[in-house]
């Protein structure tokens, strides 16, 4: 049997959630006979198949098969944990006995345990259609990524190289149980297309890309549509130029305003609050963005990228306004950080479900229409930004506009701010979502930001 063969035939093997199930279930009994007081565990099983073709030849093929079982033990206040990835009996029962050794060393800690029993999920989960089986076969991700990275390099005779077309699918399941009786699992199914090409005019060189994501491949943008996107958004950023240092209007493209509004749900994550590392502490009450926005989170969106009935530590999920007319509603935290901070868990251990921000406008191309001058934004680069200070400064792509046209496009440049002031000044969120993530969010018009340029 060839590799290709075997990948394709492993690629098949579904992963077992009554097996994982039946893991947690054995391990949170031995960790009872050891005389614990609480214990969770989680066991989790994935696989994936992925291909990168350039320049019309396979550069990769990957198939991935991973799995795990994590497990917290409780001796009182004191914490110990382990990991295996062999799932066999002895593996399973020697990983049990170094959580509970390891517990014994522990610094005690009155805020560690599980989230309290009440609050568990119950047996009536939501439907939230997550799982969507592809059929990918090596061949068959081969031939797509042929597609793609063909439509891209025919398109304009100006693309003169590719970085690839790939085509992945990931189909995976997790199953989470602890001493309070919980013991659910949960199966999903994540698959891609993305492409990057690189165009050359004159021997001034750029590259973009374009991708799409979804639960369902039915959902997909095709290989063909990609491929004409990521060209054509190259060779719109042939040409670029640097601009003078000067105070403009910042449009942030919808797939970078969602990292943009993300900063702040990260400072006002549990973990930055309790360790005063963040510069939105204490903000919960204050107005943080104008009183137009709104933020909600919404777990039980069908297909969502970020959807989920219970989180990490068996919570019950539920729709929660994070932001209301401007004003931060709450924190976003697990149960550590919720006693910490002498509050209640929001049921966000693992991280946040579907964030939706809600717009005052139409879509990008109305902004613009509206703007006099301004940078729009269509790439980031660099780390720049402080979640203590707020202080941020990214390097930039993207277009200039005069008149409410796009003129030229831009590179070399920084746009500079610091994020409190950064989110009072937002005029405009687009309807344009991206919903390729865990933060639905349209382009955001930010009034005034420094860009520092030649």
């Amino acid at each position: 049997m060839s590799e290709a063969m075997r990948q394709d035939s492993a690629a098949t093997v579904e992963p077992d959630e009554g097996e994982l199930r039946e893991i947690v279930e054995r391990v949170i009994a031995e960790a009872r006979k050891r005389g614990v007081d609480q214990a969770d565990a989680v066991a989790s099983h994935d696989l994936g198949l992925g291909a990168t073709v350039r320049l019309g030849d396979v550069e990769s093929l990957e198939y991935t098969n991973d799995r795990g079982m994590g497990i917290t033990v409780y001796k009182g206040s004191r914490k110990g944990s382990a990991s295996t990835s062999d799932f066999s009996p002895a593996a399973l029962c020697e990983a049990v006995e170094k959580a509970c050794s390891f517990a014994n060393y522990t610094a005690a800690d009155e805020c560690s345990g599980l989230a309290e029993a009440e609050l568990m999920a119950g047996s009536d989960l939501p439907d939230l259609d997550l799982k969507h089986d592809w059929s990918l076969t090596a061949d068959k991700a081969i031939q797509m990524g042929i597609e793609c990275e063909d439509a891209a390099r025919s398109f304009d005779a100006r693309i003169t190289n590719s970085e690839g077309a790939t085509i992945s699918s990931h189909n995976g399941a997790r199953a989470y149980g602890n001493t309070h009786g919980f013991l659910k699992s949960l199966a999903k199914t994540s698959h891609s297309i993305s492409c990057i090409v690189v165009g050359d005019a004159g021997g001034g060189m750029q590259r973009d890309y374009w991708f799409s994501t979804a639960r369902d491949a039915n959902d997909l943008e095709s290989p063909r549509a990609i491929g004409e996107k990521a060209a054509r958004r190259t060779v719109d950023r042939l040409g670029a130029r640097k601009i003078e240092t000067t105070q403009a209007p910042i449009l942030f493209a919808p797939e970078i305003a969602r990292g943009f509004v993300g900063h702040a749900i990260g400072a006002i994550a549990g973990g930055a609050q309790y360790r005063h590392s963040s510069f939105l502490l204490d903000a919960a009450g204050e107005q943080i963005f104008p009183s137009f926005m709104q933020i909600q989170e919404r777990p039980h969106i069908p297909k969502g990228m970020a959807s989920a009935a219970f989180d990490a530590e068996g919570v019950a999920t539920s729709d929660r306004d994070v932001v209301t007319d401007g004003v931060i509603q709450g924190y976003i935290m697990g149960s550590y950080s919720a006693r910490r901070l002498g509050l209640k868990t929001t049921a966000n251990a693992g991280g946040t479900h579907n964030l939706l921000v809600s717009s005052n406008a139409s879509d990008q191309a109305e902004i613009i229409s509206g703007m006099k001058r301004g940078l729009l934004v269509q790439e980031l680069i660099g780390q720049g930004v402080n979640g203590v200070t707020g202080d941020y400064s990214r390097g930039a792509v993207g277009y200039w506009i005069e008149n409410g046209e796009i003129t030229f496009p831009v590179h070399e440049v920084t746009i500079a701010g610091n994020l409190r002031d950064l989110y009072q000044r937002i005029s405009a969120v687009g309807s344009d979502q991206d919903t390729r993530g865990g933060i639905r969010c349209g382009s955001i018009l930010v009034d005034e930001m420094t860009i520092a340029g030649a």
